[in-house]
Parts: structure tokens; sequence; C-alpha cells
């Protein structure tokens, strides 16, 4: 969830330096935009991937400490909750066999951590939500010991002012209150970075804003939680309101939510920066020496780190990033709408439908997002979360059509060319677009097996308890075999 804080209390005063450098950092941007000052001739891609522990019965394990000491690697973080934890993947091009090359590196390290996380009672399951979690589960008592989530969830909730309601209708109806924003902790994500050059950002930006409710609808692997079947990726609106900083009369408002689709498409990464200082307070006002104008001035690279450290409390789910690497900054999208798992093969899939459709989208001479109202997407957005497989979808130049067909007939081969363009060897882009065609052509991702799976057990006479866990006993079994979830059969 970002970079690490120290524990603090802060002052009005904090607050006001606080907003003031964001406000100068934000200048420098725009100065460092217009001087083009960014690496980007050989792009890179990242990739992180949230992780839940189970212990030997499948109930969260709330050890991530003691699990992150015995794999003693730096690729592997703690997340919010006590029974998260985060595998960082190194960047690389995505040239030649760059997905290959995560897939092995994922697999690997995961192979590696968990015999030592089994050491510590705890085994490690890639899914969008941890289907045996309960509400006793998700208790301030849980949070991870890094200081930065106890800070969130007390500026969130002081922000409030009031407690948490949390509402989902679906299949089955979800209503629970909280005092804590810990229910976030049950939302396990795969987040992919994509770097691009600033005249490049917003098309790319706006590419994968037009396509995020396709990714959620192909990729969904959230239906359940606290024991309810809900929506097909339940984890969109349970992160959406689990850190909503906002009370009913905000929200009557008209006050914008800090978990953002957005409202429009974008010029420059610096609308979404702008966006982020214009529209929202402060949740973390720690402040650095660094004086960015100083730096940039002496010919040096700013870190911006108050830009950076408010820009990582706005959860857009296509997030804009700066950064620095050796010296040198840069630009990324970072795409936040996929849910961990099912398998890292099935997660190497929706990182080349992802990549190589924004960047066959992002070049196109009429580009699609001239063709369609930001609503749209939207609109778009929220039937991926809700249906799944079975949403319908508008697309230009097609109208309103279910989103399977229009993901095999236009899309796939669209992100085939882009995947080109990546440079990305022909018998990737064949094995793992091949992976995103079969699960719709056979109406299986993993909300389909999931909630079918544990049909069958309840109509086998288990209780739903008993027929989530057996579900995410076979879950796990699976997704070690690293087989795609369209061949998953339901037992």
């Amino acid at each position: 969830m970002g970079a690490e804080v120290e524990a603090a209390q802060f002052t009005r005063e904090d607050r006001k330096q606080h907003r003031q450098k964001v406000r100068r950092g934000l200048d420098v941007l725009a100065r460092m935009l217009t001087e083009s000052r960014f690496d980007f001739e050989r792009p890179m891609a990242g990739l992180e991937i949230e992780l839940n522990l189970v212990d030997a019965d499948f109930e969260p394990a709330l050890r991530n400490a003691e699990v992150l000491a015995k794999i003693a690697d730096p690729s592997f973080q703690t997340e919010l909750g006590r029974f998260n934890i985060e595998i960082n993947v190194d960047p690389r091009r995505l040239a030649d066999f760059g997905f290959s090359s995560f897939e092995q590196s994922v697999r690997q390290s995961l192979n590696d951590a968990d015999p030592r996380a089994e050491e510590a009672g705890a085994s490690t399951v890639m899914i969008g939500i941890l289907p045996t979690l309960r509400p006793e589960h998700v208790t301030a008592a849980a949070t991870s010991e890094n200081p930065r989530y106890s800070l969130l969830d007390r500026q969130i909730l002081e922000t409030r002012g009031e407690d948490i309601e949390i509402v989902i209708d679906g299949v089955e109806r979800l209503h629970v209150v909280t005092d804590t924003i810990m229910p976030e902790a049950a939302c396990t994500s795969t987040q992919v970075h994509l770097q691009v050059s600033p005249d490049d950002f917003a098309g790319y930006w706006n590419a994968a804003q037009a396509i995020a409710g396709i990714q959620v609808a192909v990729g969904a692997n959230s239906p359940f939680l606290f024991g309810k079947r809900l929506v097909a990726e339940s984890r969109i609106p349970l992160f959406e309101q689990a850190t909503d900083t906002r009370a009913e009369e905000l929200k009557n408002q008209g006050v914008r939510p800090r978990v953002w689709f957005g409202e429009r498409w974008i010029t420059s990464i610096f609308d979404l920066f702008e966006e982020n200082a214009r529209y929202f307070g402060v949740l973390l006002p720690v402040s650095s020496e660094e004086d960015p104008v100083a730096v940039l001035e002496s010919g040096g690279v700013p870190e911006l780190s108050e830009l950076k450290l408010h820009n990582g409390t706005v959860y857009r789910w296509n997030r804009p990033v700066y950064d620095t690497h050796d010296g040198a900054p840069h630009l990324r999208v970072e795409n936040r709408v996929l849910p961990a798992g099912p398998t890292v093969v099935d997660t190497m899939a929706n990182a080349a439908f992802f990549a190589g459709l924004v960047r066959a989208l992002a070049g196109q001479d009429r580009p699609v997002w001239s063709q369609m109202s930001f609503a749209a997407a939207a609109d778009n957005f929220a039937a991926g979360v809700r249906n799944g497989l079975d949403a319908e979808v508008y697309w230009p130049g097609v109208g309103q059509c279910p989103v399977t067909e229009l993901v095999v007939r236009r899309l796939v081969p669209l992100a085939a060319n882009g995947l080109r363009q990546w440079e990305v060897e022909e018998s990737e882009i064949t094995r793992l677009l091949g992976i995103v065609e079969q699960r719709c052509l056979t109406g299986r991702n993993g909300a389909t097996w999931q909630s079918d799976q544990v049909a069958a057990l309840e109509k086998g006479g288990a209780s739903r308890d008993e027929a989530l866990h057996g579900m995410l006993a076979r879950y796990t079994e699976l997704m070690h075999s690293n087989e795609p979830v369209h061949t998953w059969e339901v037992a």
C-alpha cells in the first residue's frame, strides 16, 4: 500500500506545510514535463501480486511478520492485514520472452517462499478475496505492524467522522458496519505497471480506463465475502466502501471518493496529479526536507516525496506514477483493477491482455476514447464488476454486446497486435491470449469456478462454511498446478 511512514501525531501546521509542498511539487512536475526530463527509451514493465496467508484448515493465518521473517526476501513485503503479504517482481522489458521471465520469476519466488511460510504455520493463496474470511478476522487487531497502516486507519476514520458501512447487493446481500478500514485487507490484487513517455501517458491511461470493465469481466475472481455470494468481482465495491472518507452528507454533495474511477478523459498525466491536489485532502501529511525547485535548478532529479505520498492515498483504478530509478525520473501507468490469481499463468494472461490492448488502442489514429463517452466506460466497469463473463458492455462501432463476444472477435486480435509492438514473441502471444479467449469460450474464470464449486458442494449437503473451506482447499491444489482456470473442473 505504498511507502512506509513513521508513527506520528499530525498538527494543523503539518497539514498546511504538506499541502504547500504538494503544490510546489506539482509546479516542478509541470516544468519537468515541459522540459522532457524523463527516461522512456527502453520502457520497462513491473508487477505486484498480493497474497493471502492461510493455515492448515484454510482459515486466515494472521502471521505475516513471522512468515516474512522466515522468507527473508526483500521482494516480499507486508500489506494491510496480518493475513496478507505482497510480492514485488523486478521490472523488465516485455520484448522477447518477458512474460515467460515474469512467470518463471513469480513461480520460483513462491516455490521458495512456501516451505519457509509453512515453518511459520502458513501457506500462500492467490485469490481476489479469501472466501473463508469472516468479520472477526478484519478488526483493528489484525492490522500489520507497519505504522503506515494504523495511521491510515486513524486518519480515514477521523476524516469520515463515523463508522464505515459496507453494503453490497449481489446474488446475496451483505451489510456490515465497522470501525476500521481493515475490511479493505480482504481485497488482494495484481498490479501491472507500464512505463511510458510523457507524450504517450494520456493515451495509455485513457485506453486503460476504456478497457477496465472488460478486464474485470474476464479476470473476475472475487465472488464471496464474509460467507455471502455477492458480485463477480466483489473486491471492487468492498475497496470503494472500506476506505471511503465521506460521511453521507458529503456523498450527497457530490464530494469525490478516494477510490475513484475518475470522471473524464485526460490530455496529460499532469491532469491527474492536479486533480489529486485540488480535490483530495491530505491523509498522511509527512513532509521531507527536499526543496524540489532547488534540486531541479541545480540539475538534479527531485524525489517529489509529498506529491508521491499524496498520490498513494488516492486509489484510482488506473493510477499515475512518478518515480526515479538510478537517478532518472520516469512515469508509469499502474493498472489496479485485476484480482490476484487464480494461477501464475492466469496472472500473466491478464497482464498480457492489458499490455497489448492499451498499446494497440493508444496508437490508433482515431482513439477509442474519442468515440465513446467517459460515462460509457464507467458503465462498462460497473457491468464487469457485477456480472463478470455474463456482462454486456458498450464498444464503439459495435454497440451494446456480450463482453465475451467482444473479447473474442475484436479485442484479442487487437491485443495481439499491441503485443507485437512490444516485440513480444509470437509463441507467448498465442499462449497467453489463448487463455483469455478460452475463458470467454468456456464461460469459466475464477469467479464462475468458485461459485459453481460452492454450489456443487452445497448441493451435496455441505453448509456454506463447509463449502467455502472445501472450495478453497480444491482451489489451492489447482492453483499450484498452474493449469489455467478455464481448464478447471467442478468436483
